[in-house]
């Protein structure tokens, strides 16, 4: 028996679709249903490594906990993640296959990755009892929509029925909901089942005329509104979601335990990768983090962080056209801390050879950290476990870049004294493991090193457990679906799919 299925669409990108599958997700495992995320083809440089070494999306990680189930390859069968404006990586069922341009991809090669994508969302439906897929983007992009294989191409290819997702606090939501629906053909109008509002803010009954209108023009109803709220923006795909010099996330967090605050400065490297390893740091009470792209805001922080990259020599490059690679060395030498992470890591070191990536062969690094770096065709994906001052630590690596450590201190090792990953040279440490500051107690031991060098009276939370943050913030979105959507509909939808008699709206998709 084939599971039941919906598609989250979305009028553009950023509407909400991942926080809303994951809502849907977490209301849906509460209800008892054994459910499951999906999506097609995603574009990130936010990536996560599963218990079987596949690289996906980090938005389909954090719906597979809302799902409470370890996250598989089958759940984000394509993903791509760019090189540059015009190339990405694409990695198919969670292993790198290659660099393509976007007119090769959309070309050709997306066409032939759907019996793989259908075979995915198959095998998922075949052993749950409800899928729950995310769109990209909007469905109605009519130049792609011929080789799509993420929005209304699944959708028809699966049977699904989709719901449309607008960010209403943006403006303009019912040309966008109506929009959607008329720029697309009657067949792919046929799956389009009605609209949920994200992000609304005031009295709901000042939008119901509106929605009325909406059904009356397009025949379909608004499953629900959701009402604004802060700190939900979990593992984004489409970019950072705050402005490059504002606050991490807007969450409010306790007031600091000791009598300062910690200020940490993230450089905003081009290709950012995995951003989301800051997240821990600001889920601290106390702790202030802010991404930067000048050196003068660098001063006044008890911490600079060198993030990763899917463009390592690229953002070597712009660390020193912005004058932060001069300041970076001088923070080293006065011995105020600097954590580098993964292509950070990599960036503060001697050399990089680089024939992988950029093609650029060597080029020199920081030179802070004694450390070589080669890159290798062959991708590391790893799920690694070791201890790290004194304190378990468990992290996923995702890098071609291969370190040749040649001095310093151990930073991460197996427990018995040998090294597993990274070093440290004084203040400056370095490590190839995303994910490490969600291990409590090595966070809490690192923000105490940077803290005492630092010279700041800061005191890490003694309590603070970032598994359960997230798992407040995932119930968090599951109590939006179940409190502000009509949950019945949805169930009717993900069982039963599209009712038959939507009406057409024209003028449809261009011939």
């Amino acid at each position: 028996m084939t599971g039941g299925g919906l598609l989250v669409a979305g009028t553009t990108s950023d509407a909400g679709k991942s926080v809303v599958t994951a809502g849907i997700c977490r209301w849906l495992v509460r209800q008892g249903v054994k459910v499951a995320p999906f999506k097609a083809q995603n574009m990130s440089l936010n990536s996560f490594v599963t218990r079987e070494g596949a690289e996906i999306g980090r938005a389909q990680a954090m719906q597979a906990q809302a799902c409470r189930i370890e996250p598989t390859a089958l759940m984000n069968p394509v993903l791509l993640k760019p090189g540059g404006e015009r190339s990405s990586q694409v990695v198919l069922l969670g292993r790198p296959v290659g660099e393509m341009s976007a007119r090769g991809y959309h070309g050709g090669r997306q066409q032939q990755l759907l019996g793989t994508v259908l075979d995915s969302l198959a095998q998922l439906r075949a052993t749950y009892d409800a899928v729950i897929c995310e769109g990209a983007g909007s469905p109605a992009e009519i130049n792609l929509r011929r080789t799509d294989i993420v929005n209304m191409g699944i959708a028809r290819n699966a049977s699904l029925p989709v719901l449309v997702v607008g960010d209403i606090d943006r403006g303009g939501v019912f040309a966008s909901f109506f929009g959607t629906v008329a720029l697309l053909s009657r067949e792919d109008q046929e799956l389009v089942v009605g609209f949920l509002v994200n992000k609304f803010r005031g009295d709901v009954s000042l939008l119901e005329p509106g929605l009325d209108m909406l059904h009356g023009l397009t025949g379909r109803h608004t499953y629900g509104v959701l009402p604004f709220r802060h700190g939900l923006g979990i593992d984004e795909e489409d970019g950072l979601a705050v402005s490059l010099r504002g606050a991490v996330r807007e969450s409010a967090v306790a007031a600091p335990v000791g009598e300062d605050v910690l200020r940490i400065a993230v450089c905003a490297v081009p290709l950012m990768s995995n951003f989301t390893d800051v997240d821990a740091l600001a889920a601290e009470p106390g702790v202030v983090v802010r991404f930067v792209d000048r050196p003068e805001e660098l001063a006044d922080a008890d911490l600079v962080v060198v993030p990763g990259t899917r463009g390592t020599v690229r953002a070597l490059e712009w660390l020193r056209e912005r004058g932060l690679a001069d300041a970076l060395r001088r923070r080293a030498a006065e011995g105020r801390p600097v954590l580098g992470i993964c292509g950070g890591f990599q960036i503060l070191g001697e050399h990089i050879e680089d024939d992988v990536e950029s093609r650029a062969g060597r080029v020199d690094g920081l030179g802070i950290l004694p450390v070589r770096v080669r890159f290798a065709r062959e991708k590391t994906l790893e799920r690694p476990v070791g201890e790290a001052l004194g304190e378990p630590v468990e992290g996923y690596e995702i890098h071609h870049g291969v370190a040749d450590v040649r001095g310093g201190e151990a930073f991460i090792s197996d427990g018995r004294g040998h090294s597993l990953d990274g070093c440290r040279v004084g203040q400056t440490w370095g490590t190839h493991w995303h994910g490490s500051l969600e291990s409590d107690g090595f966070r809490r031991a690192f923000l105490r090193e940077v803290a005492a060098a630092a010279g700041r009276r800061f005191v890490p939370a003694p309590d603070t457990s970032f598994a359960a943050l997230r798992e407040e913030q995932l119930d968090r979105l599951g109590d939006l679906i179940e409190q502000h959507a009509d949950t019945d509909a949805l169930w009717r939808l993900i069982e039963s799919g599209a009712p038959r008699g939507l009406p057409f709206v024209p003028p449809g998709a261009p011939a």
